[in-house]
């Protein structure tokens, strides 16, 4: 998978391109240069899932007693 398309993905998208890239792992039948091809394009959206992850972690907000929004 290109790291465009990895970026395009959303987090759920990604948790699933991971699962089906593990399924794939988990088989006896896959030649071992797919083998890590697969494991590097999982590495590369798990990253990318993570970096996702901490920007909407950064977005969010917590509200203050006086009603106004504040960063977290």
């Amino acid at each position: 998978m290109k790291k465009e398309e990895i970026e395009k993905l959303s987090i759920e998208e990604s948790f699933d391109s991971v699962e089906l890239t593990l399924e794939k792992l988990r088989s006896d039948e896959l030649p071992l240069e797919e083998s890590f091809q697969l494991y590097q394009d999982g590495m590369q959206i798990l990253k990318s899932c993570a970096a996702k992850i901490d920007k909407v972690e950064k977005q969010v907000q917590k509200l203050s007693e006086d009603g106004e929004t504040v960063a977290f």
